[in-house]
């Protein structure tokens, strides 16, 4: 079943609608592995389960943190606050 690569396109869009539920970059790299893997299996090259994993796990940080980079937190969007509103 590791080897369908209609199990990991499957994967990828229910990793999808995980994100839209909870925004935030946190599925969506995992998503782009899983799909990479579905094209991969699509394709037509079948490697073992161990390197099919490994191959996900990569594609999946690599994509996050390029996601990261991108659409990331950005310089200035975090607000500091100096004081607070009850202390006058």
């Amino acid at each position: 079943m590791i080897y369908d690569w209609w199990v990991w396109m499957a994967a990828a869009v229910l990793l999808l609608v995980l994100e839209v539920l909870a925004p935030g970059f946190i599925f969506l790299g995992f998503a782009i592995g899983a799909g990479a893997i579905g094209l991969w299996l699509l394709a037509g090259y079948a490697i073992s389960w161990v390197w099919l994993l490994l191959i996900f796990a990569v594609v999946s940080l690599v994509s996050w943190l390029v996601l990261r980079q991108v659409v990331g937190v950005r310089k200035g969007q975090i607000k500091l606050w100096d004081r607070d509103i009850n202390e006058d």
